[in-house]
Formats: C-alpha cells, structure tokens, sequence
C-alpha cells in the first residue's frame, strides 16, 4: 500500500540549493511519520504533524492514489538571533497505492493536536459476506442405481 518515490531526495536537496540561504534551519523534512492499522471494515492512518497549520493539510484521492501533503513555515522574524534551530520545517508529502478494494468516496480525514487522522473504509464488494443457500420447496427422491446385473 506504499508507493517509493526515489527521486524525493534529490528533489530536496536541488530545492535545498536553488532555494539559496535562508534563515533558521535549512533542513527539510525527510518523512512524514504514520501508523496504518485495519480494524473491522476499514483501515485507519495516523500521521505526526506537529506544529503545521490544519489549513496547509491537504489528503486527495487519485486514480487509486491517496496523498497526503502539508507544510510547516519557518519562523521569519528578521531580528531574531538564532542560538539553536533544531525543528524541521517545509513540505511534507506522503503517497499510497490504494488496493481495487477500497470504498474512495467513504475517505475521510480529520486533524486534532498534530496528528492528522484518514478513515479508509473497504468497498462493499470486498468485505466478507455469508451466501444463502436456496433450498427447493419439493424434495425429489432420487433411485438409486442399482449396480447389479438383472
């Protein structure tokens, strides 16, 4: 359910370059941390966020693709004095490959205390069922057939 991106570091570190210096920490994020668990009939995905505003979140849906992006502006304050610049910011993005089995217009998303939280339920189609078995109203005897010679 997860999709690799090879090129992601080298977009990065060329973003890191052409960008030229900037204040505080150059350092971008590397990942978005996330947990991706089933409980009965769908599956759920956490993802840490901390410190990035809910309206920069964005979670879409395409062609079986489920991504996820957001972004933590840097503080730009020309007066301050930087002693330690630890805390990554800029643009995080994660994607997922999406299996024929899941219900795409039932995702849902919410963001509470930095972690952004996607519902992924499964298609009708794909979730187990019971099939009936149809009895005939009539009950036909059978012969047996006779191995015997007359």
């Amino acid at each position: 359910m997860l999709r690799f991106d090879p090129f992601s570091d080298v977009d990065s570190l060329a973003r890191g370059l052409l960008a030229g210096q900037q204040v505080g920490s150059t350092r971008t994020p590397r990942f978005m941390p996330m947990d991706l668990y089933k409980v009965e009939d769908h599956y759920v995905l956490t993802a840490d966020l901390p410190g990035v505003d809910p309206g920069s979140v964005d979670v879409s849906v395409d062609n079986g693709t489920l991504t996820l992006t957001a972004h933590r502006s840097s503080r730009s304050e020309d007066s301050v004095e930087w002693l330690s610049s630890e805390r990554f910011y800029g643009s995080y993005r994660r994607q997922l490959t999406l299996g024929d089995n899941i219900d795409t217009a039932g995702i849902k998303a919410g963001y509470e205390n930095g972690v952004l939280t996607v519902t992924i339920p499964v298609a009708e189609r794909a979730k187990p069922r019971r099939i009936s078995i149809e009895h005939a109203d009539t009950m036909r005897s059978i012969d047996p057939v006779s191995t015997s010679p007359d």
